[in-house]
């Protein structure tokens, strides 16, 4: 998380929404061997836990039951230059946002696994047109297997440390022009944040 508290941002809802939207994010963790991070899709339950799935084989997989662990999900961000600002006098920084997760971890039950997968799938699927993807078509031997190689788990989220930088600290001619200067260089996700968050 940013140190400068300008940047926080205490909306949960929006919090759940970057969840929901970027789908997405990485799980650190301490072990036994030094520090490890695990790539994995994410779904929130809306109370609070954050749910996910790793490989079997993953060097995290064995440690991660009851271990705290640190979840990271990545929102857009983008360049910005020192020539967006009326004073051009000043340094290049980069606008992102960013949400850190911290919190105990549970093992999920293979019905839950089961059901963190289906969720995951259709609402995926539901963003791509044309008829869903289910388990249904897939053979349930293989699709068995392929369960098998997996292994869900569950985090109670204790701490949520959110990083929402969008150039708060320059004045409102500055914000708008970084905001025009990124939606022109191909990052328009981070120009709708700027001007819908930012003061």
């Amino acid at each position: 998380m940013h140190p400068n508290p300008t940047f926080r941002n205490e909306d949960r809802t929006l919090h759940e929404a970057l969840i929901e939207e970027i789908g997405f994010g990485m799980v650190f963790a301490q072990t036994s061997d030094g520090p490890r991070v695990a790539h994995t899709p994410l779904l929130s339950t809306g109370d609070g836990a954050v749910q996910f799935h790793i490989a079997r084989g993953n060097a995290l997989t064995r440690y991660l039951t009851g271990q705290e662990a640190l979840i990271v999900v990545n929102g857009p961000d983008a360049y910005v230059s020192p020539r967006w600002y009326a004073d051009q006098r000043q340094v290049p920084t980069w606008n992102y946002v960013a949400l850190e997760l911290q919190g105990p971890v549970r093992r999920m039950a293979p019905e839950g696994l089961t059901g963190l997968l289906d969720a995951l799938a259709a609402r995926h699927e539901s963003r791509i047109e044309g008829e869903p993807w289910t388990r249904a078509k897939t053979d349930p031997a293989t699709y068995d297997k392929l369960l098998g190689a997996i292994v869900g788990f569950e985090m109670e989220v204790r701490a949520w440390r959110p990083t929402f930088k969008l150039s708060q600290n320059k004045p409102a001619e500055d914000r708008a022009q970084v905001a025009a200067a990124l939606e022109a260089h191909g990052s328009p996700s981070l120009a709708t944040l700027m001007r819908s968050l930012a003061p």
